[in-house]
């Protein structure tokens, strides 16, 4: 125990926050622009998936469990040192952006996917006796009901993507951990500046994964009293 005291040396520590600091906000703008890639690339997923022709079909379900199945870290070194051999040469920021994007948008598209398969059969009816265009059928019928159940389930991936971002530093992201990283090489110290990673990832990730509980029991709370309207003989049509 004693050991452990002495390795701990607080002018390291107070030492390597400044940077880490700075670094702090790439690694949380990086996360917003993974995740928003993600979030609109899973709809291209989702529309690719109902093209009602069987080898498209098998091609993306393919390419999705093969994406799923690859490790991010292979997927980002592939995407930053492998594309430059065909004439695609990223920065950093913007292959971490694709690779974790990519990747992660194929889980957004199986959360969109059972969305909007828990759309009852009625209301898809109803949109195609209103003659409704299949825009007005998506945007007025099928995503306003689709959408709001599976928000709790996005904001799970939002702190997922959060815990992921750190794997750019692999292609020199400098992020809050390759920031650590380089501190601890320079100076031979290495439990301040990665503890000071973990307290921010503590600090951000913990009160976002609470308030998601605390949407999820709210939205668990609307499709439950939504069912019961509907049981007592209301039917549910979006506005």
């Amino acid at each position: 125990m004693r050991d452990i005291i002495n390795l701990w040396d607080w002018d390291t520590l107070f030492d390597a926050f400044p940077s880490i600091f700075a670094a702090m906000w790439l690694t949380i703008g990086l996360t917003f622009a993974c995740y928003a890639f993600a979030l609109v690339f899973g709809i291209v997923w989702t529309v690719l998936r109902r093209i009602p022709i069987r080898p498209i079909y098998w091609l993306v379900t393919f390419i999705m469990n093969f994406i799923r199945t690859t490790p991010p870290l292979v997927q980002l070194i592939l995407i930053y040192v492998g594309l430059p051999d065909v004439g695609i040469i990223l920065g950093s920021i913007t292959a971490a952006i694709l690779g974790l994007g990519i990747h992660f948008s194929t889980y957004i598209s199986e959360i969109y996917r059972s969305g909007i398969e828990s759309v009852s059969k009625g209301q898809w009816e109803a949109a195609t006796a209103l003659n409704y265009t299949k825009f007005q059928k998506w945007t007025k019928i099928i995503l306003p009901q689709a959408i709001p159940p599976v928000i709790p389930m996005l904001g799970n991936y939002l702190i997922i993507m959060f815990k992921e971002v750190p794997l750019a530093s692999a292609i020199g992201v400098s992020g809050m951990l390759l920031m650590a990283n380089i501190y601890g090489a320079k100076h031979l110290e290495y439990i301040e500046p990665l503890t000071i990673v973990a307290f921010f990832f503590l600090l951000m990730s913990y009160p976002s994964s609470l308030l998601i509980k605390r949407l999820e029991k709210k939205m668990n709370r609307r499709f439950e009293k939504k069912v019961g309207s509907s049981d007592n003989g209301k039917e549910v049509t979006a506005s």
